[in-house]
């Protein structure tokens, strides 16, 4: 008997309310919105734009998240419009973290990878990425994954004050200037209940 779950079950999360926001697995309809935002946030708060080795994700959603059983886009909608979005990849992370040692670490078949928590600035402070992870965790939980890891820009305003509140710091990068100039990583896991 193996610990992994069952193929053909469907482990996505059921779509929620909260407040006037619809949060739910994102559908082919959402690709652009949720494009849109992820676009937006790597221009205009990470400052540095697309980074094809490090967003080939975000050009074909579909097929890394829609189609891919393995994987999760999770979308919040407000008034018709995508204005927030997470991503899970629940078979070990999408890009290797750095250092080694955590690449080694968080590379197991235990660990899923949180990725593309963005909000739009005028939608923060309801509580959408704090819901859309939860949802996230549910979903590698079901997977039969142990724990969530993650990496930040934490120069991003809130993100460091956020990530701390959910999540547990493994390992501040900002000093070794691993992603290079401008970027403030710092890396994170979010244990899961099995």
């Amino acid at each position: 008997m193996t610990d992994q779950p069952r193929r053909d079950v469907d482990h996505r999360p059921a779509p929620r309310r909260l407040s006037s926001y619809l949060l739910r697995p994102a559908t082919p309809d959402d690709v652009d919105g949720a494009r849109s935002v992820m676009l937006d946030t790597f221009y205009r708060e990470f400052g540095y734009g697309y980074a094809p080795a490090w967003h080939a994700d975000v050009v074909d959603i579909e097929g890394a998240y829609l189609r891919h059983p393995d994987h999760l886009l999770l979308v919040a909608v407000h008034d018709d419009h995508v204005v927030a979005t997470t991503a899970v990849h629940t078979r070990g992370p999408a890009h290797p973290p750095h250092p080694k040692w955590l690449a080694e670490r968080y590379g197991s078949a235990s660990t899923a990878q949180l990725l593309r928590v963005y909000v739009r600035p005028g939608h923060r402070r309801n509580g959408l990425a704090r819901a859309l992870v939860g949802m996230a965790g549910e979903f590698a939980a079901a997977r039969g994954r142990d724990r969530l890891y993650l990496h930040t820009n934490v120069r991003v305003p809130e993100a460091e004050p956020f990530w701390s509140s959910v999540a547990r710091q493994v390992f501040d990068a900002r000093t070794t200037g691993e992603h290079g100039p401008g970027v403030a990583t710092v890396h994170y896991e979010i244990p899961l209940p099995r």
